[in-house]
């Protein structure tokens, strides 16, 4: 890793002093409910600081404070909040701009949203970047994992994969030298591989470069493994971790409902098509599950968006119950489009801003028929309870809630259309441990009382080895190996699965 120490001059913030100090801080909505109670939160220099706790518990509030920016109407109601000595809450807009600019980063949950789609990767950086020459531009990249070539370069936001524009955003905020660094689930959704080596360049700025590191984490093993300090903002005893699940289940019996066959997908840039899938088949029967997994940028999440028509392919077809699907969604009936649902890795894709979760839940409802105007209120508050949020979220919009939270919604929404085949892209990088295992239980059941095929794609091995019947490994855009769950985890063939698998879980 090209960690580029002279990027950031030693001494930004004296070694004595807290960059961040957050004492007692409550913050409330608009209609007076607590987001954060009593949250206090201390970052020096040279250390890693982790939140933790269960979605919904602050974790995110609390990281948008330290960055002066509270959630639409919310207001501080007591604590303070001071950054590099500075009263954030109390700063004017262009002071907090200059702190932002300049000493402050912080990089939210959905990075993807951020980042301006009609921009290049070039142009994403070099905008907020110190050195903006075409070297310093390639050390960047270099120090998040990203290739430094022109071609990746020129890309677009589309053309990334969700662990790749998580990186961009991530080489954004670096681009800036701040003192503070601020991250809320940095490395949701990425393999371990990559994890890994983020957790790496998060040590290193913060010991080799001074920064005061501060992030929010669900992932306990690197929270061990990457933090310096750790506060928990969990109200209350936490649960213990759900017990281990026996790797995979017998293969269910019966005809395919969905098969993709020969797929090729690709990319147009500059005029030039550049091939991302190369001749991908995939079988899922009723009632069964199928990981999909690979490294970040391997076209995990271009496969799924091409299957659900989201991603026009370049070759090949997909068939549901035998009848050809138009390769794209707009050329779907609308019965084809209900049965096949997609919960994406950014849940803010799917929420309406302007709606209110209940009426973004009701809209598929009332449009498939599965409830009439009467129904739905109740239909509603029926899917979030199976989701795991209490019934008055009906009533609120996708900016109060959580990045778990919205994830969630996401879900219920999904499930709202009654779907046949679901497929779910990272749909538990953002949940704590306890909400994770009941959003897959409630999965489960559906595969169980009315015959759902479910797609998982995760960097959770344990989840994928717990959860699913048959495993498919992409590794460059191409399938390199598929086949039962557990014997690819205790016998993989092809070396890209053997590098995934091999220590991830045990068998039992």
């Amino acid at each position: 890793m090209n960690h580029m120490p002279q990027w950031y001059p030693e001494g930004q913030v004296s070694s004595s002093e807290a960059a961040v100090s957050v004492t007692d801080l409550t913050v409330a909505a608009p209609d007076g409910r607590l987001l954060l109670e009593g949250g206090s939160l201390e970052v020096r220099p040279g250390r890693v600081t982790a939140l933790t706790g269960p979605s919904g518990c602050g974790k995110t509030t609390l990281l948008r404070a330290v960055a002066g920016v509270l959630p639409p109407g919310a207001r501080r109601t007591d604590g303070n909040v001071e950054v590099l000595g500075q009263d954030v809450l109390s700063l004017g807009a262009s002071e907090l701009r200059a702190l932002r600019r300049h000493r402050l980063a912080y990089l939210g949950q959905d990075p993807g949203s951020g980042l301006n789609p009609r921009m290049k990767v070039r142009r994403l950086c070099a905008e907020v970047a110190v050195d903006r020459g075409s070297e310093a531009l390639g050390a960047l990249l270099a120090e998040v994992q990203l290739p430094t070539d022109n071609g990746f370069m020129a890309r677009r936001v589309r053309e990334l994969s969700g662990g790749q524009q998580r990186r961009v955003a991530l080489a954004r905020a670096l681009a800036r030298h701040p003192a503070v660094l601020l991250l809320d689930e940095p490395t949701a959704g990425l393999d371990p591989a990559l994890r890994d080596e983020i957790a790496e360049l998060l040590r290193h700025l913060a010991v080799n470069h001074r920064l005061a590191v501060a992030l929010s984490c669900h992932d306990a093993d690197l929270v061990a493994r990457l933090a310096d300090d750790v506060v928990d903002l969990a109200r209350g005893a936490a649960a213990p971790p759900p017990a281990p699940r026996a790797i995979g289940r017998p293969l269910p019996q019966g005809g395919p409902t969905l098969e993709v066959s020969g797929l090729h997908a690709s990319f147009v840039q500059r005029g030039r098509r550049i091939p991302v899938l190369h001749d991908i088949g995939l079988t899922l029967a009723a009632g069964s599950s199928t990981g999909i997994v690979g490294a970040s940028g391997s076209g995990k999440t271009t496969l799924v968006r091409a299957v659900v028509g989201l991603h026009r392919p370049s070759g090949g077809t997909v068939t549901l119950d035998g009848v050809r699907l138009n390769p794209t969604a707009h050329g779907r009936t609308r019965e084809q489009r209900r049965r096949l649902q997609l919960v994406p890795q950014d849940p803010l894709g799917t929420l309406n801003p302007s709606r209110t979760v209940g009426a973004t839940i009701g809209r598929p409802l009332r449009l498939h028929r599965r409830a009439d105007r009467g129904q739905s209120p109740g239909r509603v508050l029926e899917l979030l309870e199976q989701v795991g949020l209490p019934a008055h979220f009906a009533d609120r919009y996708p900016h109060e809630l959580s990045g778990g939270q919205r994830q969630r919604a996401s879900i219920a929404r999904a499930l709202a259309a009654d779907p046949d085949v679901l497929v779910c892209d990272e749909v538990t990088s953002a949940l704590d441990d306890k909400t994770a295992a009941a959003i897959m239980d409630l999965l489960e059941d559906l595969r169980e009382r009315r015959g759902l095929a479910l797609v998982l794609i995760s960097h959770d091995l344990r989840l994928i080895a717990s959860r699913t019947d048959a495993l498919l490994v992409l590794s460059g855009g191409h399938a390199v190996e598929s086949g039962p769950t557990p014997r690819l985890f205790t016998s993989p063939s092809h070396p890209a699965t053997a590098s995934l698998v091999t220590g991830a879980v045990q068998p039992t």
